[in-house]
């Protein structure tokens, strides 16, 4: 098991070798595994690329990002520029409900709300919100609505397990309530944990996922 010397080590490395950040622009600090990154860099999709670099790292318990966007002169526009934009993007996505999703802008902020029926168009939409010139942070508040039932959803998500998680599959536990999926136990990394959450969502009708899996 990694120390919290060799964790920061690894996890400034895995900054370094990240294409999309700068990583002189982000200070590391590690304590019991919790690893903190902190500094500013220039678009939001950079700060997401750092974030999701730290989480590559094996031994990652947690992440706490105190990263600032700080857009530079040429690449800021208004609130009102930002919002056409991605109400453009959103319109060429074909696999999202056409009007299903609002967007509203506050200092760069982008905030989406509505409706839609998976995880993935979800995920999707802010994705592609990500790259938009001026954006400094995301709130993706769009809600999926359950079309079909949920009776038998926990087989469901412990069959996809059992495909993909190969030897965590059987230290993780599923409790469905309604549309919300909870799960427990202990995986042996982040993308672990990542693929016991995907395999959740990735179940017809599931709205909300509780993650208490713990990293050892």
């Amino acid at each position: 098991m990694k120390n919290d010397s060799e964790l920061q080590r690894d996890v400034t490395a895995e900054l370094k070798w990240e294409p999309s950040v700068n990583a002189a622009r982000i200070g590391v600090e590690v304590k019991n595994g919790v690893v903190t990154l902190a500094g500013h860099v220039l678009s939001y999709a950079e700060k997401h690329h750092a974030e999701r670099a730290a989480q590559r790292v094996a031994g990652v318990k947690a992440l706490a990002v105190e990263i600032d966007v700080r857009v530079p002169g040429i690449d800021q526009r208004t609130d009102g520029d930002i919002a056409h934009s991605a109400e453009n993007v959103l319109h060429w996505l074909v696999y999202l409900p056409k009007d299903s999703i609002k967007v509203m802008v506050e200092n760069g902020w982008i905030t989406l709300s509505g409706h839609v029926d998976w995880e993935y168009q979800r995920k999707s939409a802010a994705a592609a919100i990500r790259y938009i010139t001026g954006v400094t942070g995301l709130s993706n508040q769009i809600v999926i609505q359950a079309n079909v039932s949920l009776s038998a959803v926990k087989s469901d998500i412990e069959s996809a397990l059992k495909r993909r998680a190969k030897s965590d599959a059987h230290q993780i536990s599923v409790a469905v309530d309604g549309s919300e999926v909870t799960l427990t136990g202990v995986v042996q990394s982040w993308s672990e944990r990542d693929l016991a959450r995907n395999s959740a969502w990735g179940t017809p009708g599931v709205r909300n996922v509780v993650d208490n899996l713990t990293i050892v």
